[in-house]
Parts: structure tokens; C-alpha cells; sequence
């Protein structure tokens, strides 16, 4: 093939990775940095003088002329201003090309245009973009050239956090002390650091670009907001791992190429559940990386789209009748000398230091399982958490057999004397050879779930970044870990101190384990039994980030102040209701623009062909044109009774002073109003003739691609 590449000489050639620097940059300048990012040192302007040389002229080699601080505000997406590499012109009329260690480490980009949930003022403009030299600069080919992107945090002018990365990185250093606190008090002396490691998995729908721009619902609000569901949908489970179309094929490839060249270490793909849904998963990154790494996942996915005439749509749910896509968010716990402290190895019953992170992480979900499911809350989340297809809204753990059993044990007797086993898998065939299984099965309906030796957490919605849930997991896990040493450094025994504190642990939080089908309806009544909660909407979970114990948490570890927390809480109400708003107008818009006059011009036609039938021949039956003349006139005007009082709530919300009355509004009132008005809509689409119907069916988006 003549665009034939080798995947290990073209990955991480963009990225001014390790072994970059290590070949550039002097040895007591490339010592100085790691000492920063290993340790937390400060690092010096002279140092940070010869790195930025150095990353200016690597990225100038790649054919960068500009670089940009690339940061993560709080809109969900990411954020990026251009500065040229030029100078003030020399007295020949040329220019040079620097690029200081003041402008790697800081940035200036205007804070007052971003969310910040009043933390600054419209006349408040000034913020501050710094360096995460643990994320690895790179340079970004596309239409525009060459840019050098420097991951960084963006904070205000008084120091809150403006960004998602800011309390990522506090997080992290939260999870990190109390992490080896705990090791030490297990006779660990050689590791050194603990760090949070995340292997998002992202959902995805393609569809074909031309079609797309014939919906204006999708245009404006990622998702349709109107279509009647095809014949055929995913009943049939054909699409999941089936075969990948040859234009989808092409498509991945150049999303994996272009991902391996930025070091992002794009793994596995496949088809999903729904028509025209797929999945990419990468392997394990340190947290700040992955969620970096994720970011740059869903850009190169909408950027590389385009290219192959496709549309990629990371909305959660963007066909109504069909699954919604998720990101499952895989966490685990691992030291710089390669220990993870999520494996239970061979035998889980004797790994004791196993055993206390285990019940220390059901300790952080049972008392944080509203802050954990604030993290996973999105408008457009809502369409999709507690459906069958996705982790309900309520937050369980599942273990599986195997530690199932062994919390059991602790529970039961106080002590754990054994561990279930793998048996062989017998197939029957004698040419495929009988292998041992895993002691334990694999639960899709559970929202937390343990596999094997990491959490996955299966909330998030596909279009979100995954910051904000690895943010509550680094702190929660922290807190819990802090308790547990704060009992253990005070023990006089320790080994009797430990299992007495894992068994209460067992027995206090068992409440939030569940292995069997969260799907189910019994499960509902169950988890209602148990007091756990079942948040099913954005707006309910939103106070869980200002409830006592979520910030006597986040100020513990300097995560987050309570000034911030409550900035991100009106950011979220005010999210939800301009998200809402945006839905409501541009189904007023459609519907008056687009649908009304279609199905008038549909019923003109029919009643102009049942008038021309009549006088050609008045002995003629028109009962079925009647018929759809009468039904269509009935829709229309329902369709139309409806877009008035869409209109009116629409205006009254808008009215509203924003926070929380205002979300609550859009929710019960604006919502509701939605609903009714696509209903007829939907019915109207399987009467009126399709030459007439003014946009690609869900039939023409899923289907033919």
C-alpha cells in the first residue's frame, strides 16, 4: 500500500516526550525538570529559559510557527490562543524567532469570558495559563500548520481555579501523600510516589456529513431533537463487533495515526451496540495525561470526521430508541516502582494492604456516592443514566465472586480463610483448547465495577471530561485512606489494629455492594431498601458539590475551596438551563421553519389531488386520502397548539434569574413542553410523503453511512 506506516517509527513524533528531551536539553537542565516533576521542586527561569529554547526549535523542525498555552476551562472543551514565534523586526528587516522561559511557564488569556461562576467579574479580566511540565508538550498538525500546544492549568488573577486541570493536579497530590502514608505503615520504603493511573474508553457515533447538515438539531445541540424510529434499530445485535464498513475502516485508521503520532496510545476499536456507534479505548496514562490524552481523543475524532466527509457526534444521546454512548473511566492505583495497589494477586484473602485499600474505596463511594454521581451529571447524561443500556443512577460497587466472597468471609466471621478460585473452561471442541477462566464474571449494569485489578467507572458521559470524576475519586479515596491511617499510626498492634479496621470497613459499607443486575426493577426497590440514593437528574445532583462532607473533603487535601465549589455549582445550574434553552429555540425554530411548512405543503397537495379525483370522477372512493388529510390536519394542529406553548414557557425561562429555580424550570416546565411538541412531530414524519419531509430520517443517518 503506498500510505503503508509503521506504527512504532511514527508514534510520539509530535510529542516532546522524555526521550526528547533527554536527547536535547543539557544534562543538568534535563535533571532540573524531572527533579520539578517528580518531586514538586520549583523550577528556575534559567532552566525554564533553555527548555523553551529547545521545545522551540523541536517544534519549528515539525513546522510550528506559533505556540499556544492549550488549556481545559470550564465549558468542557479545551482552549487555546496563538502567539507567532517572531520577534520585533531587526533593522535588515527580518525577524528572529524566540520563545522564552517566561512564556513556557506563564500565559495570559482573558478570564472574564469564560465560566466562572462569579469568581471574576466582566471587567475582571486578567488569568494565568501555567505549565504542566508532567504532560508533555506537542505539536499539532492540521488546515492551520504546525502549532505547539503546552498543556497547562488556567487559574484568576486571585488564585481560584478556573480550569478542570488545576484541582486534577491538587487531587493527584492528595492521593499521593495518603497513598504512602499507607505504604509506609505496611513497611514500604522504597516507593517513592503513588499515582492515580485512567484508561478512558470513548463512545462515539459517525455519521455521514452531508446528511448531518440537513438537521439543524444536530447542528446546534449535538443531538436530534425530532425522528421516528426506522423498521429496523438494534434489535438484532449485529452491528455489535460486527464487521467495520470499509469508509468507517479508513476513517479509524487515520484517527489511530494521527493519535500515535501525538503519543496518545490508541489500543482498541470496534463497533458498538447501535447502528453507526463505535468505540476507541487507549492503554493506561498517569491521570493528568489521560485526561490530556482524551481531550485531544475526541478533537482528532470531530477533526479527522471532516476529512472523510463524516460527522462525528459525541453528544450521550443523540438518537432517541437507540443506546446513548459513555466513557468508562478506568482507574487504578499504581507507585513509581510499579506496584498497583488494586491487584489482589493470587490468594486476595491474605493481601491484607489489598484488603484496606479495597474497603477504604467502598468507604469512599458509600459516603461520597452523591458527589461521585455529581461528577458523572450532564444534560445530556440524563437522557441515558438508569436506561437499559447504561449504569443506572445509582451508585453501587460491583466485585464479582471472588472478593464477593471474601468480604463475606470478613463480615460473616472477621476473618478471610480462602479465595474462590478460576475453574477450566471447557468448550467441547477438541480443536480449541480448554483454557482456565477468571474466578470472576464481568457486570455492564453496574455504575463502579471491579475487573481484575482496576475500577471502572462507567458513568461519564462520552461528551464530558473525565476530570471531574477523577478529581472526586483521587480525593474520596484520599480522605478514606487519611482516616485509616490516622487509626493505624496510633495502634499499639498493628496487625490486629488492621483487620479489625478492614472488617469494619466490610461491614459498615456493604450496603453499597451489589453483584446482580442493576438494570432490574428489583434492584430499584432494593437499593431504595438499602437508603441508597437514586439520582436521576442533572439538577438533583448538582448540591452534592457543596454539601458539608463533600467540602470539608476537597479543603482537607486544598482540592478545592469553598468559593470554588460553589462557583462550579452555579456554572452547572446555568449550564444546564442554557443547554435546555438552546434545545427548546432551535425546535422552534425547525418546527416553524422547516416542519410546519412541509406538512402544509403535504396537506395542500392532498387535498388538491383529492379534489382533483373528485371532479374527474365523482363516483371515486378518497375515504383513505380523506383520511390522512383529516389525521395530518388533526397532527398539524396539535403540532402547532404545542410549538405556542413551547414558545411561551421557553420565554418565560429566559426571563428567570439563572441558578438553581431557573434549572428546575427548564427541567419540569421547558422539558416537559419539548416532549410534547415532538410527539406529533414524530407522527407526522411517518405520514408526510419523504420527498416533502425537510430533513434525513434516523433510517438515512444511522444506516448509511
Amino acid at each position: 500500500m503506498s500510505d503503508y506506516f509503521n506504527v512504532a517509527d511514527i508514534f510520539g513524533e509530535n510529542v516532546f516526550s522524555d526521550a526528547v528531551m533527554l536527547e536535547r536539553l543539557p544534562k543538568k537542565v534535563y535533571k532540573k525538570l524531572h527533579e520539578v516533576m517528580d518531586e514538586g521542586q520549583e523550577l528556575d527561569l534559567a532552566t525554564a529559559d533553555v527548555i523553551a529554547h529547545e521545545m522551540k526549535e523541536w517544534a519549528i523542525e515539525k513546522g510550528a510557527t506559533h505556540y499556544t498555552h492549550w488549556f481545559q476551562p470550564l465549558t468542557g472543551f479545551t482552549a487555546e490562543k496563538h502567539d507567532s514565534f517572531i520577534t520585533a523586526p531587526m533593522e535588515n528587516g527580518k525577524v528572529l524567532m524566540s520563545f522564552s522561559g517566561k512564556e513556557l511557564i506563564k500565559g495570559e488569556p482573558d478570564a472574564s469570558s469564560f465560566p466562572s461562576g462569579g469568581l471574576r467579574a466582566t471587567f475582571e479580566a486578567r488569568g494565568y495559563t501555567a505549565w504542566d511540565c508532567t504532560s508533555p508538550a506537542f505539536v499539532r498538525q492540521d488546515a492551520a500548520g504546525a502549532t505547539l500546544c503546552i498543556p497547562t492549568a488556567f487559574c484568576s488573577y486571585t488564585g481560584e481555579s478556573l480550569d478542570q486541570k488545576t484541582p486534577l493536579l491538587r487531587s493527584m497530590e492528595a492521593i499521593n501523600e495518603q497513598a504512602l502514608r499507607l505504604l509506609r505503615l505496611f513497611g514500604n520504603t522504597t516507593s517513592k510516589k503513588v499515582t492515580p493511573s485512567v484508561g478512558p474508553e470513548q463512545e462515539y457515533f459517525i455519521v455521514d456529513r452531508a446528511k448531518y447538515l440537513k438537521r439543524k438539531d444536530l447542528i446546534f445541540t449535538g443531538r436530534t431533537l425530532f425522528g421516528a424510529m426506522p423498521p429496523k434499530g438494534q434489535e438484532m445485535d449485529d452491528h455489535y463487533f460486527g464487521a467495520i464498513r470499509e469508509r468507517i475502516a479508513a476513517y479509524m485508521r487515520d484517527v489511530n495515526k494521527e493519535l500515535w503520532k501525538l503519543g496518545v496510545t490508541a489500543k482498541t476499536q470496534h463497533n458498538e451496540v447501535a447502528p453507526a456507534q463505535h468505540e476507541l479505548a487507549p492503554i493506561y496514562a498517569e491521570c493528568n495525561v489521560a485526561v490530556d490524552h482524551n481531550q485531544l481523543t475526541m478533537e482528532t475524532l470531530k477533526k479527522v470526521a471532516g476529512r472523510h466527509g463524516l460527522q462525528c457526534l459525541l453528544h450521550e444521546k443523540p438518537f432517541a430508541g437507540v443506546n446513548g454512548s459513555g466513557k468508562h473511566n478506568n482507574w487504578s492505583i499504581t507507585t513509581d516502582d510499579g506496584i498497583n495497589l488494586l491487584d489482589p494477586g493470587e490468594t486476595p484473602h491474605e493481601n491484607i494492604q489489598f484488603l484496606l485499600v479495597l474497603t477504604c474505596i467502598l468507604k469512599a463511594i458509600d459516603e461520597h456516592a452523591l458527589l461521585l454521581r455529581a461528577s458523572a451529571a450532564d444534560v445530556g447524561n440524563d437522557h441515558r443514566l438508569g436506561a437499559n443500556e447504561a449504569p443506572p443512577a445509582i451508585l453501587s460497587v460491583y466485585l464479582g465472586d471472588q472478593l464477593g466472597d471474601v468480604l463475606n468471609q470478613l463480615i460473616s466471621t472477621g476473618a478471610a480463610t480462602h479465595s474462590l478460585e478460576g475453574e477450566r473452561l471447557e468448550t467441547g471442541v477438541k480443536t480449541i483448547p480448554d483454557f482456565m477462566k477468571d474466578a470472576t464474571d464481568r457486570n455492564r449494569t453496574s455504575p463502579f465495577a471491579f475487573t481484575g485489578n482496576k475500577f471502572e467507572f462507567r458513568m461519564v458521559g462520552s461528551k464530558d471530561s473525565v476530570a471531574k470524576p477523577n478529581i472526586v475519586l483521587n480525593t474520596i479515596v484520599a480522605a478514606a485512606f487519611s482516616e485509616a491511617c490516622d487509626v493505624l499510626e496510633k495502634a499499639d498492634d498493628f496487625d490486629l489494629a488492621v483487620h479489625d479496621l478492614i472488617k469494619k470497613y466490610a461491614v459498615e459499607h456493604q450496603r453499597v455492594v451489589f453483584n446482580g443486575d442493576g438494570y432490574s426493577d428489583e434492584w430499584v426497590e432494593e437499593a431504595a431498601r438499602r437508603g441508597l440514593a437514586n439520582v436521576k437528574s442533572m439538577v438533583d445532583a448538582i448540591p452534592a458539590y457543596v454539601a458539608p462532607e463533600s467540602v470539608e473533603a476537597f479543603e482537607k487535601f486544598g482540592v478545592f475551596t469553598k468559593t470554588e465549589l460553589e462557583s462550579r455549582v452555579e456554572i452547572e445550574y446555568e449550564t444546564y438551563a442554557k443547554t435546555i434553552n438552546i434545545e427548546a429555540r432551535a425546535m422552534i425554530d425547525i418546527v416553524s421553519k422547516q416542519i410546519i411548512p412541509a406538512v402544509i405543503k403535504y396537506t395542500t397537495v392532498l387535498g388538491n389531488s383529492i379534489q382533483i379525483v373528485a371532479n374527474a370522477c365523482p363516483q371515486a372512493d378518497t375515504q383513505v386520502q380523506s383520511e390522512l388529510l383529516t389525521e395530518t390536519s388533526a397532527l398539524l394542529a396539535e403540532t402547532q397548539k404545542a410549538l405556542a406553548e413551547l414558545k411561551k414557557v421557553t420565554d418565560q425561562g429566559g426571563a428567570m434569574a439563572q441558578g438553581k429555580e431557573q434549572a428546575v424550570f427548564y427541567r419540569d416546565v421547558v422539558k416537559a413542553a419539548m416532549d410534547a411538541l415532538r410527539a406529533p412531530v414524530d407522527k407526522l414524519e411517518m405520514i408526510v410523503d419523504k420527498d416533502l419531509w425537510p430533513m434525513p430520517s434516523y433510517g438515512d443517518l444511522i444506516f448509511e453511512v
